[in-house]
C-alpha cells in the first residue's frame, strides 16, 4: 500500500512537471523508454522537484526519441 502511495505521489509531480515543460507524462513516459533512459519514477520525481534543468534536458531527450508525428498536439 504504501509503495503505491509514493508511486502516485511520484507519477503526480513527474506529470506537474512535464506538462511545464510542454509534454503530457504518457508521451513523456514513452519517450524516455523509446531513448532507453532508464530512470525509475522515484528518481524523476526527484529531478522534477529539485533540478529542474536536469529534467528538462531529460524532457528534450524523449521528444527527440518520439516519433514526429506523435508530437503533434490533438485537437481538443
Amino acid at each position: 500500500k504504501r509503495k503505491g502511495d509514493f508511486r502516485q505521489l511520484w507519477i503526480q509531480r513527474i506529470n506537474a512537471a512535464a506538462r511545464a515543460n510542454g509534454i503530457t507524462y504518457n508521451r513523456f513516459i514513452q519517450g524516455l523508454k523509446a531513448a532507453n533512459v532508464e530512470v525509475d519514477r522515484k528518481i524523476l520525481a526527484e529531478l522534477a522537484v529539485n533540478d529542474a534543468n536536469a529534467f528538462a534536458a531529460l524532457v528534450e531527450v524523449a521528444q527527440k526519441a518520439l516519433p514526429s508525428d506523435v508530437n503533434a498536439p490533438k485537437a481538443a
